[in-house]
Parts: C-alpha cells; sequence; structure tokens
C-alpha cells in the first residue's frame, strides 16, 4: 500500500533551506486555537471548530505567500502535492484540513529522510573517548514530539474515526467531548466518497510509519484506529447500494494491498498490543465502563468478529504466541470492574484468567487438528511457570494453572500426554518404573540436573496443590511419584533444603484427595511394607548439588564392608519412618493416621521385616541402638495388640502365627534378656491364641500405649490421683501398695507422676529410685522420666536429693538403649538449670576427661547435656563464659573426630548466645575455625566448623557488625575459601548459607530499611 504513495523527491536546493523546525512550525499554526473571533453565544461549538479549522488553513496559505522563508516549503508541499493520488480540496472544510496535514507530515517524512542519507558524522576524536556519538540530524525533540502527537491525533480523528462503520472500533462520541463535537461537523455526503478518505488516510500514515521514528510514534497511541480501518477496507463485505462515481469505489488490488497492510503491521508492532486491539476490535472496550452510551453501543459485526478470532489464532500459533496472548489480555489489568477495590480487582484478574484458560484450550479451526495444536502449544503454556520478571510472574503462573486444569477437564485424551508428560519427566526417569539405559549406569552419572529437579518441584506444586483441582488424570499421574517425592522429602530432611516444603505439601495433598485405600497403600510403600509400590529406583540416589539444591545420579559401588552396609540401610529405614511419622502428624485431622495406624495393627508385615532383620544382624554379629530400639518398638507392637488394643479374631492369630518361627530365632540368640523373654512370652501367647498372657507382655503393652498416647494418659491419671492419693496406702492390698515387688515396675513411675507437686512421699520417691536402676528398659526409662518431670516441678524431696539424683542420671548416661540415655540426659539437663553452679564444674570435667576415663559415647552424651543447659541458661549463660569456651576450644584439639565435632557444635551454640560478651575471645574462636575448616582431615568436623560461622551470624544477625568488626572480613575469607575449595558438598552448602546470611546483614547495614515515623511534640 505504501508503494503507491511515495512522494517526489524533491530537489535538493528545496531541502537545503527547508528545516524540521519549519514543517513543524506549519503544522503547529494549523493546530492554532483561533476560531471566528466572535462571541456570540448563539456560536455552537460546531460553528467554533469550524471557524477555527477555516481559519488556519487561511492562516498558512497567507504564511506561503507573504514569508520569502516559507516559499521553499511551498515549493516541496506543492510538489509533493501534484504527485499525490487523492483529492485535496472539498467542500467539507474537514477533509481539506486533514489532506493538508497529510501533506506537511509527508514533507517530514522526505526531509527527514534525506537529513539522514547527506549526514556524514566525522571519525571520533580518539583523545576524548568520553565524547558522545553524533546526535542523528533526524531526532526530533520531546516538544517536537508532542507537536507530531497532537497532529496524528487530529489525523485520525478528522480522517479515520468518522469514516468507521458502526461497531468498528471505538466511536467517537464514546471517546472525549471534542471526538463528539468531530462527529457532528463532518459531511459523509461531499466529494470524495468515505470510504475513499479512508484509504487515503490510512495509507499515507503507513507511509509515514516506514520512518522508525515516525513509526513508534504512530503505532504507540493509533494502532488500534488504523487496524480497523485496515479491516473495513479490506474485509467488508460489499453491499448493493446505488451507483456511485467510479474513483470513489476501492478497486480489487486497493482491498487486497489493505489486507496485506494489516498483516504486515499486525507482525510488526509488538504483540500483546496487537492482541489487545484485535480484542478490543472483536468484542468492545477495553475496561468495561457504566456509561450510557457505551451500553448502548452497537456490537461489532459478524463479519469482523470472524475476522478478529482469525487473526488472533494466527497471533497464538506463532513463537511466543500464547504468552503475547496471555500479556495482551492482563497488561494493563489490576485495576478491578471499576478501577476500585482490591477485591474487585482480584475477582477481574480470575475472570481473566479463565478468560484466557479458555482461548488456549480451545482449538482453532486453523489447527490442522487438535493434537497438532496441542503439541505447539503446550511446551508454551508450560514455560509460563519460569517466567523470571516477579511482578507478572503471579498473573503468568495463574493463567497456567488455570489453562493447565481447563485443557486436562475438556481434553483428557490431550493433555496429559503434552503437558503431564514432560512436566514429570524428570521424576519418571529415575522410578522404580523406569529403564535406565547401560550407557547411563555409570556410577556418578547425573540423571536429573539441580535445575530441572528445582522446576519439576515446583510446577507440581503450582498444578496440583495452589491450583487444588483433584481432578482423576491428576491424581492417576501423581500417583506412581509419590515413592520418589517420599525418598525426596526424607533426603530434604538432612540439611537446608527450599523443596522440602513443597514435597511436603505435595505428599499432604495427595494423600488427603486420594481414595483412602489407595492412599494407605502409598503410605505402605513409603514404610516399606509392599515392594510393589513404585519408588525411587534402586539404582539412583539423591546427592547435594554445588548450587543448594539437589541432583539425582547413579549410586556409587557399594561398600565392601557388610557391616557398615547393612548399617546404613538399617539407619536410612529407621529415618524414612520416623519422617514418615512426621508426616502422618500432618493428616491427623482427616483420620488417614490412625487408618495407617489400625492397618499396621492388623497386618503383621512390618513387625515380620523387623524381626529379620534383627536376626540378620545377629547373623553378622552387627547389633546396634538402632535395630534394638526399632525391635523393641515391633515387638511393643505385637504385645499391644494381644493385650486388647485391637479386637483379634480366629484369622488374625492365622496371619500372627508366622511370627512364630521368627521370635523362636530372636529369644534363643538375641543377646539382650529383656528381649528374649519377651520373645517367648509372645510365642506362648500367639500359640495359645490369647488365652494365657505372660505379666512381660501386659507390661510391654501398657509401656507401648502409654507412649503412643501421653496426653490422654496423664489426663486420665490427673482425674483419679487426688482420689487415690487421699484413701491411704492401708486400704490396699501389698503388693497394690509395691507393685515393684509384682514385677509391674513400669506402671509405678508413671502413678508416681500423678501426684499433685509437693506431695510425693519418701516411699514413692525410694520405689523411683530404684525403678531408675532397673533391668528392664522401659522400667528404667519411665523412672527416669518420672524424676526429670519431678526436677522440673521442683520438688523438694527431689530436689534435696540432688546428688543421689545427679549420680543416677549419670550413670544411666552409660547405658546403651536411647530410650534410656535420652532420658538422663533430659534429667541432668534439668537438673542444671536447678542447680547449676554445682552440676557444670562435674559436667565439664566429664566431658574434657581423656577416653581411658570416660569413652567416646559417654563424652558425646556429655556433651549433649551441655548443649540443652546452654539453650536453657540463654542470656544467663554468659556467667559461665569462661569454663564452657575453654573447655569448648580444647575439645576441638581432641583426637577423637565425633569429640571435636560435637565441641564446635557446642561452641557455635554458646558464641550465638554470648552477644557482645564475645568480644575478648572472638579471635580465639575466628583463628580455631579457620585451622579447623582449613586443615581438619576428618570432613564431620569441617562441616561442624563452617556451621558454628552460620550460627554465629545467624545469632547475632545485625549486632555481627559490632561484635565481629575485626574479624568480620577473616570470616568471610574463610568462607569463600570453603566455597571454592572445599570437596564435601555438605560443607560447600553450609558454607553458602553463611554467605547469604552475611550478606543480609551487610545490605541491612549499609542499606537500613526506612521506618515510617510520625512524631507529635508537646509545644510548651
Amino acid at each position: 500500500m505504501a508503494a503507491s504513495v511515495q512522494a517526489a523527491a524533491a530537489p535538493s536546493g528545496v531541502l537545503g533551506t527547508c528545516g524540521l523546525e519549519q514543517i513543524l512550525e506549519a503544522l503547529k499554526l494549523l493546530l492554532s486555537p483561533g476560531g471566528s473571533g466572535s462571541t456570540s453565544l448563539q456560536n455552537t461549538k460546531h460553528d467554533v471548530l469550524l471557524e477555527t479549522l477555516k481559519s488556519n488553513l487561511s492562516a498558512l496559505e497567507a504564511k506561503f505567500l507573504k514569508d520569502a522563508q516559507w516559499k521553499k516549503l511551498k515549493t516541496l508541499r506543492d510538489e509533493i502535492a501534484d504527485k499525490a493520488e487523492w483529492p485535496q480540496s472539498s467542500e467539507d472544510i474537514t477533509w481539506s484540513f486533514t489532506s493538508q496535514t497529510l501533506l506537511l507530515l509527508l514533507c517530514l517524512k522526505e526531509i527527514m529522510t534525506r537529513l539522514v542519507a547527506e549526514f556524514n558524522p566525522g571519525k571520533p576524536n580518539p583523545r576524548t573517548p568520553e565524547a558522545a556519538p553524533a546526535l542523528s540530524p533526524d531526532t526530533l525533540s520531546v516538544s517536537q514530539q508532542k507537536t507530531f502527537q497532537s497532529v496524528l491525533q487530529f489525523v485520525v480523528t478528522l480522517g479515520v474515526c468518522p469514516y468507521l462503520m458502526p461497531g468498528v472500533g471505538v466511536p467517537l462520541r464514546d471517546r472525549t467531548e471534542f471526538g463528539a463535537v468531530v462527529q457532528g461537523i463532518v459531511r459523509l455526503e461531499a466529494a470524495p466518497h468515505a470510504t475513499r478518505r479512508l484509504y487515503i488516510c490510512c495509507r499515507v500514515l503507513l507511509d509515514l510509519a516506514q520512518h522508525a521514528s515516525l513509526g513508534s510514534l504512530i503505532f504507540c497511541r493509533h494502532f488500534g484506529d488504523i487496524a480497523a480501518g485496515l479491516c473495513q477496507l479490506g474485509f467488508c463485505p460489499t453491499k448493493r447500494k446505488p451507483p456511485v462515481p467510479v474513483e470513489e469505489v476501492l478497486t480489487e488490488e486497493e482491498r487486497t494491498l489493505s489486507r496485506q497492510a494489516l498483516r504486515d503491521i499486525l507482525d510488526q508492532v509488538y504483540q500483546p498490543l496487537a492482541v489487545r486491539e484485535l480484542l478490543i476490535l472483536q468484542g468492545g472496550s477495553p475496561q468495561s465502563c457504566t456509561d450510557v452510551k457505551t451500553k448502548l453501543r452497537c456490537p461489532a459485526p459478524a463479519w469482523l468478529r470472524r475476522l478478529c478470532g482469525q487473526l488472533l489464532s494466527e497471533r497464538l500459533m506463532r513463537p511466543n504466541g500464547v504468552q503475547a496472548v496471555v500479556r495482551g489480555i492482563l497488561e494493563g489489568a489490576g485495576a478491578g470492574a471499576a478501577g476500585g477495590s482490591d477485591a474487585e480487582a482480584t475477582a477481574a484478574d480470575w475472570k481473566k484468567c479463565d478468560l484466557i484458560a479458555k482461548i488456549l484450550a480451545s482449538c482453532p479451526q486453523q489447527s490442522l487438528s487438535p493434537e497438532s495444536y496441542y503439541k505447539d502449544i503446550c511446551p508454551q503454556i508450560l514455560d509460563l511457570f519460569h517466567l523470571q520478571d516477579k511482578l507478572t510472574a503471579r498473573q503468568f503462573q495463574r493463567v497456567a494453572t488455570t489453562t493447565f486444569t481447563t485443557m486436562l477437564r475438556e481434553r483428557p485424551e490431550l493433555a496429559p500426554k503434552y503437558l503431564l508428560q514432560p512436566m514429570l519427566a524428570p521424576l519418571h526417569r529415575c522410578s522404580t518404573t523406569a529403564e535406565i539405559p547401560e550407557s547411563d549406569m555409570v556410577p556418578g552419572t547425573v540423571l536429573v540436573t539441580e535445575e530441572e529437579l528445582s522446576r519439576c518441584v515446583e510446577d507440581v506444586f503450582k498444578v496440583y496443590v495452589v491450583a487444588n483441582e483433584p481432578l482423576p488424570v491428576l491424581l492417576d499421574s501423581l500417583l506412581p511419584l509419590l515413592g520418589v517425592f517420599f525418598s525426596l522429602y526424607c533426603f530434604t530432611q538432612q540439611s537446608a533444603s527450599h523443596i522440602r516444603s513443597l514435597c511436603q505439601e505435595i505428599l499432604l495433598w495427595a494423600l488427603v484427595k486420594l481414595e483412602r485405600k489407595r492412599a494407605i497403600a502409598s503410605l505402605r510403600g513409603f514404610s516399606g511394607l509392599d515392594k510393589a509400590v513404585p519408588a525411587l529406583h534402586p539404582q539412583c540416589q539423591f546427592r547435594a548439588a554445588t548450587h543448594g539444591g539437589i541432583v539425582i545420579t547413579v549410586k556409587e559401588a557399594l561398600s565392601d564392608d557388610e557391616d557398615e552396609a547393612l548399617y546404613q540401610k538399617v539407619s536410612s529405614e529407621q529415618s524414612q519412618m520416623e519422617h514418615l511419622g512426621d508426616l502422618l502428624l500432618h493428616c491427623q485431622p482427616c483420620g488417614l493416621a490412625g487408618d495407617f495406624f489400625i492397618f499396621c495393627l492388623k497386618v503383621v508385615d512390618f513387625v515380620a521385616a523387623t524381626l529379620q532383620r534383627a536376626c540378620a544382624g545377629l547373623a553378622h554379629e552387627a547389633e546396634s541402638t538402632v535395630g534394638s530400639q526399632t525391635l523393641s518398638m515391633a515387638m511393643g507392637l505385637v504385645a499391644a495388640m494381644l493385650g486388647g488394643a485391637v479386637q483379634l479374631k480366629s484369622s488374625d492369630f492365622v496371619v500372627l502365627k508366622q511370627l512364630l518361627p521368627l521370635l523362636e530365632k530372636v529369644s534363643n540368640t538375641y543377646p539382650d534378656p529383656v528381649i528374649q523373654e519377651l520373645a517367648v512370652d509372645l510365642r506362648i501367647t500367639i500359640s495359645t491364641h490369647g488365652a494365657f498372657s505372660t505379666e512381660a507382655v501386659s507390661t510391654a503393652a501398657q509401656s507401648t500405649l502409654n507412649k503412643k498416647d501421653p496426653e490422654q494418659k496423664i489426663k486420665e491419671q490427673r482425674q483419679t490421683s487426688y482420689d487415690a492419693s487421699t484413701e491411704g496406702t492401708q486400704n490396699r492390698p501389698e503388693q497394690e501398695q509395691n507393685p515393684l515387688r509384682t514385677g509391674q515396675g513400669s506402671s509405678e513411675p508413671c502413678t508416681a507422676t500423678s501426684q499433685p507437686p509437693g506431695n510425693i512421699t519418701t516411699e514413692q520417691f525410694r520405689e523411683v529410685l530404684l525403678s531408675a536402676c532397673d533391668p528392664q528398659v522401659p522400667t528404667r526409662a519411665a523412672a527416669l522420666r518420672t524424676l526429670s518431670r519431678w526436677v522440673e516441678q521442683r520438688e523438694g524431696r527431689a530436689l534435696e536429693e540432688q546428688k543421689k539424683l545427679l549420680q543416677i542420671f549419670l550413670e544411666n548416661l552409660e547405658h546403651e538403649d536411647s530410650f534410656v540415655y535420652l532420658s538422663a540426659i533430659q534429667g541432668v539437663a534439668l537438673l542444671s538449670d536447678v542447680y547449676p553452679e554445682e552440676i557444670l564444674v562435674d559436667l565439664l570435667a566429664r566431658y574434657d576427661s581423656s577416653k581411658d576415663k570416660h569413652t567416646p559415647e559417654t563424652r558425646m552424651k556429655v556433651g549433649e547435656v551441655l548443649m540443652r543447659i546452654v539453650r536453657a541458661l540463654g542470656d544467663m549463660v554468659s556467667k559461665y563464659r569462661e569454663p564452657l569456651i575453654h573447655t569448648f576450644l580444647r575439645g576441638v584439639k581432641d583426637p577423637d573426630g565425633a569429640h571435636r565435632a560435637s565441641s564446635l557444635s557446642n561452641l557455635g551454640e554458646l558464641c550465638q548466645r554470648l552477644d557482645f560478651l564475645l568480644g575478648p575471645v572472638v579471635h580465639e574462636v575466628t583463628i580455631c575455625l579457620t585451622a579447623v575448616a582449613k586443615t581438619d582431615t576428618d570432613v564431620q568436623v569441617r562441616r561442624a566448623a563452617v556451621h558454628v560461622v552460620v550460627l554465629l551470624l545467624r545469632g547475632l544477625s545485625q549486632k555481627a557488625t559490632e561484635v565481629l568488626s575485626d574479624v568480620l572480613k577473616d570470616l568471610y575469607h574463610l568462607l569463600k575459601h570453603v566455597v571454592r575449595l572445599e570437596p564435601d558438598d555438605v560443607a560447600k552448602i553450609q558454607a553458602q548459607l553463611a554467605l547469604e546470611e552475611l550478606d543480609e546483614i551487610m545490605r541491612n547495614f549499609l542499606f537500613p530499611p526506612q521506618k515510617l515515623e510520625k512524631k507529635i511534640m508537646v509545644l510548651p
């Protein structure tokens, strides 16, 4: 189209004296306010506008005739007018004014083009490299751009909008008051024809837009009007009308040029702008308006709606077309339906998200098939989740999730293939159902990168949890991967990870939304009871990545040490059980945890697996604390079932009988006599179908039930404690008064704890002391916890015997059962809170002793006690700063690596609570940490040293710049050294976390947050 409007090249002499300023001055003259000069009240707005246009045209012609400097411009204008192919004069003053304006605009473009062609900037001076490059001579200043925009507004208002058909574009009367006035003065019956006028204006504007700087100014504000005009010129169906002159009818070639021009500018402009303007043309105004005129506005004609739909589909099918459509609809939104409250804005956004989802889910007619459309569009929809711009990412993610669920609902046969499978591909790659190629089975090969795994987990969280649409296709796609998610969740518990909470939320969402039978089946897979449930591939493992994330790699070769391999397997299974228990705690409101527990009680797979592991460990002579504790728990569950926790039927005893050979093997080979006796009694009870039950079974059942529901047990005991204490011991049989003598020692400590504070008798205190030395693990642990509770409640009788209690607690620290020594640790910590001066000295001496006096395990347990004491003392720990710091610093030099790591851990807990009191020893601590982190051969010790820095920065927070002012630079260099040179990934992650803490501290120090404060001063 633009080719037919090229103006004739003006002579160089004309352009030599005719500059940009002169043409822009002429344009200003056309736009200058004026009129007839009459002050009559009867002059209407229409008359004033007509008189102004006539006056400005006359003034321009007079300027051309009188001013000699303007003759060159007049010559240029006349030459371009002679080459023009449109009538420039008319009885309609609005068209005469528009025609003269278009001629001047063409003059402006011609001069700008010639100036650029003749521009020859000199070579830059190398001595002044800071000098800016020469400015192009066709550059318009800000004021000149404003003048050009004003001229364009007049051209579009007078030459385009009045000639649009009803329903095409936004009518003038709905825009401004001036537009309504213009609509009333245009004479459509005057020559040239309205369609010819529209064609001429659009043609000239497109010719001007070929100049880069002018094109951006034209399309940024008037693209919609030009596109509306081209749609009408190229695609409006011809109607039968009375004959009109041939020169006023568009030829088929001109209509073809208009159609091609429309497609060219649609490809040329910013695509979201094109989408937004097409939507306006197709349906109406971009914003909802309550104006009466808008409500009465004519709808878009059918041919225009079909055309805009086709053009929008073409925009959508282009590369990055989905983003263009989404931006076109959402950009400029957020003001709400009425531009008001946040609630309306949110509702409007949700409506637009639903609209976009329906648009994207519908296959356009131009597509070959729905499958080809989904194949092209779905990757772009997945990309909407990964936008880096935080300002738009939230809305785009909302659109993506809504579109995701809409496609799955409308096309369940296509959407999973092109949406779910690509999104879940990284996890399917490492599942037990996947076939890993032999080429990838090299140990250490990365199967899923850090970025892939993080992106996959985040996308699943957005699609499943945030969208919260439990569609069957979504649940079916996630079910085979729950085992992988659970393994990933367990791995994230080992260190800080940003996807830990995401994995937990995904697992909880799936377990709640699944059918109860399928959810319990998944939990069976998590617990290892059902090996058929898909899980992480046995040859795959999770590893910490270099940037703080997680990667999935092929496992390294297993260790030749069978004992070590067995220990790692048992420890891994034990930690998984703990994490499964944590997960089930969040499922209590829906009842899933209770159903799963009942399921575990009804089946004995878990118990059988535990007994088999215990027997295998004994065969390899690899007894461990973890295995002993797990075995005690499993046998306690069987005792609880046999003790009445579950109503057993004859069929249940048939299932339980599969445990008999395993129990017999445990009773003959296990070294602990308590477990041997319990195994024998359980065999007898199962064989007799519960007809005969020993006291050991009842005691184990009661102990298990007490641990399962301690709060309920204490509540029931407190309800009857007062009555039981006032009845007196003389009214009860001797065996009931002293149950320790009848073999039911585990029940007395629990009964003693139900006594109100201050009511503990000497007899009861002695009985609990005796129970603390009982060979049965449950009895001893319960007694220790009873003593700890009395100390915590400040019972006078217990505090009087604090030396005896300390001795009992310290002796039980040597016990191998974790239930016992953890209870002892708790007791020593609580006793130290009451008598810190007397007890800290003894504990520090034990902790600082050599291996000959105390075993390494005992020293580690004392270290745990010291850590709890430091935490309990809080700010009061400053009183004991010197002995604690000296002991911990000496412990860092201990030959035992575990003791060095324990000392560093305690040092970190202490330092983060000393605040400004750390100043006198901050150099010693820093030198110690630097030496250990750089030179220690034990990786656990190096990790602990870096962890101390993390605790130190996290505890001091904003005080770090004052307390650590002398050593902050040294700590920074240490952390950078660890990040660059440390081979251990975990230590690197901890160093990176410390650097992030330090970065946050320094940012807040250099750029403190602004506080909005209002000060009120009372004047005297």
